[in-house]
């Protein structure tokens, strides 16, 4: 080609636009090598794993892996690449072979970072360990290989060794120690809580002191993610999780039963003893007829040592509050809904200025939220709505509808 004719010869005779034109041309050449391995490689690899049966490869692309080892393509053009360039100045042809070497470490990087998000992925969709996460453990990989790689890609710049920027880090330590606080916690943290078995992903727990009460949706290094039940998120750092108590509801699931304790206030000044109609009454009710028959074979042997039977206080007779407590007792034992092997009680609580507690403790054969709340409400709505065939009335304090009554009727 004659470069005289259309004007070139100056340019090519100009060592300085040779090379600038030689740097053009090896920026393009990189680019093409970058959009050949993304065309070819990454879309070659895409379709092989959308035919295989196995899903690993597919976490794999979906981490972009393959993405991001594409990029060593143009990093390895350049340093290959820049000893082709004429009359190169060394230092420009050192420094551009170093940031190559910079550009190839951090693509490493990046791609091992792929490696252990695919490698979190997988572990978690096996179901026998999908209660005790890696996430925390796979970060502070990712975290010593960054430092690993800042440190390689600082002594390449350098044109140092890495073991001396290394051995330096000994003289920093205080300062590392500093920085990498939260860390460091969090690391030991991560560990007695997974050994102990402390917390997994789906665990209901409460802890007010960061108004967390929910489910654990994420357990990372240095986080910990709690969904609320109004759907909000809160994020507790791991460390705290060991300095500081928390509930876990895990037991209750487990068991399969959730606690129902709830009392019902008796007026103090309805609480009599029964009269023998009413107990005859009593013996029709289905859920009395063993304690009734039980109770007055035992009252009258009790009553029929001699005792002077005129004054109340030398026989036994039965109460109409004990008689509603053994009631509760024997309905909860026949409700289909409460937990027979589980914990089971109708006591007296010490007496109060609103009444007399009667409280009951029970559990239910589910630990479904919805099903939990239908069968403590119809279960306290029957109580109290029972009561006063026992000549019962439960306590509440005077309302503006009861003080209306009282002016009127005065």
């Amino acid at each position: 080609m004659d470069w005289d004719r259309i004007g070139l010869a100056p340019l090519l005779e100009n060592p300085i636009a040779v090379q600038a034109a030689s740097l053009v041309g090896l920026c393009i050449a990189s680019w093409i090598a970058l959009r050949i391995a993304r065309r070819i490689l990454v879309a070659s690899i895409r379709a092989v794993a959308a035919r295989s049966i196995v899903k690993w490869d597919d976490h794999l692309v979906d981490a972009k892996l393959f993405i991001r080892i594409a990029h060593l393509a143009p990093a390895l053009v350049v340093y290959y690449g820049i000893e082709w360039i004429p009359e190169l100045n060394d230092t420009i042809a050192i420094l551009v072979r170093r940031l190559a070497v910079c550009s190839i470490a951090l693509v490493i990087a990046l791609s091992i970072s792929s490696i252990l998000n695919a490698a979190d992925v997988i572990y978690s969709g096996l179901a026998a360990y999908r209660s005790r996460p890696i996430k925390g453990y796979l970060q502070l990989v990712k975290l010593a290989v960054g430092i690993i790689t800042l440190v390689v890609i600082v002594a390449t710049l350098f044109d140092k060794s890495p073991l001396l920027f290394l051995s330096g880090l000994g003289a920093m330590t205080a300062v590392l120690l500093l920085v990498f606080k939260d860390t460091i916690l969090s690391l030991v943290a991560s560990v007695q809580l997974t050994g102990n078995d402390m917390i997994r992903v789906g665990d209901w727990i409460e802890m007010p002191k960061y108004g967390a009460d929910g489910d654990v949706v994420d357990i990372a290094l240095h986080t910990v993610k709690v969904q609320n039940w109004d759907k909000t998120i809160t994020t507790i750092p791991t460390h705290k999780l060991i300095e500081d108590s928390f509930k876990n509801w895990r037991g209750m699931t487990i068991a399969g039963g959730r606690r129902i304790k709830r009392s019902i206030f008796i007026d103090a000044n309805t609480i009599r003893f029964l009269e023998p109609d009413e107990i005859e009454a009593f013996e029709k009710y289905t859920l009395l007829q063993d304690y009734i028959d039980h109770k007055r074979r035992d009252i009258e042997s009790y009553n029929a040592s001699g005792r002077d039977r005129t004054i109340n206080a030398n026989i036994r007779r039965l109460t109409n509050v004990g008689t509603f407590r053994a009631y509760i007792y024997s309905y909860l034992k026949n409700h289909p809904q409460i937990h027979k092997n589980m914990t089971l009680l109708v006591r007296q609580l010490d007496p109060t200025p609103q009444g007399l507690p009667i409280e009951i403790y029970c559990f239910t054969t589910t630990t479904n939220w919805n099903a939990y709340e239908d069968i403590q409400s119809d279960m306290i709505d029957h109580l109290f709505a029972v009561a006063p065939d026992f000549g019962l009335h439960t306590f509440q304090n005077p309302s503006g509808q009861d003080f209306k009554r009282l002016v009127e009727t005065s």
